[in-house]
């Protein structure tokens, strides 16, 4: 397994793995698939800013991602991130989550971040108990925050000090 940079050569194969959370999962309250200039975009935005996408690869094929980028606008946030890590629906279980997670972790801390920020839907508890593996500690539930697949959801937010 290697992980490395994100190329936009990836971005097709990050495309599929986004859209198929987006259609089957509450891990992201899009409703409508994104397109590829949609998410090229995305990421271009978040590169620009100097945060880093980091890609998953096993055998030569892409099988998970992740990233951080700003928690919130205002200046006095600027230490603090929100990240993402997302496998491909065939890869989960394998490690790959755990890879991403550990290096989006060192990459923040090179960067002399403080802190880290997890939002997680409430019905994932596989992935709220996967961040607690790894020091993330849940910081409050914004019940209600969204809605999806014609129900309510609830948002928990998980925080890790660096």
């Amino acid at each position: 397994m290697e992980i490395r940079l994100y190329q936009i050569e990836d971005a097709l194969a990050i495309l599929d793995i986004i859209n198929y959370n987006i259609l089957n999962s509450t891990a992201l309250y899009d409703y409508k698939p994104r397109t590829l200039e949609n998410q090229i975009a995305i990421f271009e935005e978040k590169l620009k800013k100097g945060f880093p996408i980091i890609v998953a690869i096993d055998n030569e094929t892409l099988v998970g991602f992740g990233y951080y980028s700003e928690f919130r606008f205002r200046e006095a946030y600027k230490f603090t991130v929100e990240h993402s890590v997302y496998a491909h629906p065939n890869y989960i279980g394998k490690g790959i989550g755990k890879l991403i997670l550990e290096n989006l972790i060192k990459l923040a801390k090179l960067q002399k971040l403080h802190t880290m920020i997890g939002v997680i839907d409430a019905e994932n508890q596989s992935s709220i108990e996967f961040h607690k593996k790894f020091g993330f500690e849940i910081a409050g539930t914004i019940k209600d925050s969204g809605f999806k697949f014609d129900r309510w959801l609830h948002s928990v937010f998980m925080q890790k000090i660096l």
